[in-house]
């Protein structure tokens, strides 16, 4: 069962709004298995343009789903995140969790009363190209650097400090975002 963490910025979260994004949020609970104990961050930002900002983050076993919209229509936007987030796990179920299945790694458990179809989400990825690089050990400072100087957006690099891949990224703000990573254990 989901639960939901909502959070304003310049925005007073009313019962009104509240209730519109669990209603909107709650068709998720179709598809996440009901003994599974979920936390969604529901984010809404408001600018003073009259924009509004929805982001929404459920953190899964195996997956997290994530999807954010900006417009001018608060509703529009929960409409869309919504119809996003279900995509999103249709896909999940559809291709990435039977393909584990048959690797025998264990996905998340959908409930039963899921009806959804295969259909063209289960097209093959075709990678079109490959890139082969050495990782060397550095801090998170020499790694910004050198994406910088190869003038990308992003950088995967073993970290020094924690002996782990990481990626910095450059974000929409010019600001710099780290994704650390951890091993998980597949359970067979």
């Amino acid at each position: 069962m989901i639960r939901y963490q909502i959070r304003g910025e310049n925005l007073k979260t009313t019962d009104a709004i509240n209730n519109y994004i669990s209603t909107r949020l709650d068709k998720l609970n179709n598809y996440i298995d009901k003994k599974a104990d979920t936390l969604a961050r529901v984010n809404i930002k408001k600018y003073s343009e009259k924009q509004f900002k929805i982001e929404v983050t459920i953190p899964l076993p195996y997956l997290t789903l994530r999807a954010e919209d900006t417009q001018s229509d608060f509703y529009s936007a929960v409409d869309f995140v919504s119809d996003k987030l279900l995509r999103q796990i249709r896909k999940f179920k559809t291709r990435v969790n039977r393909k584990s299945r048959e690797k025998g790694y264990k996905g998340i458990e959908f409930s039963e009363n899921d009806n959804t179809q295969e259909n063209e989400s289960d097209k093959k990825v075709e990678v079109i190209r490959r890139k082969s690089l050495s990782l060397k050990p550095m801090d998170v400072e020499e790694a910004a650097l050198q994406m910088e100087m190869l003038d990308h957006d992003f950088f995967l690099f073993l970290n020094s400090e924690t002996d782990q891949m990481d990626i910095i990224y450059k974000r929409n703000d010019g600001k710099y975002g780290l994704i650390e990573t951890e091993t998980v254990e597949n359970s067979k």
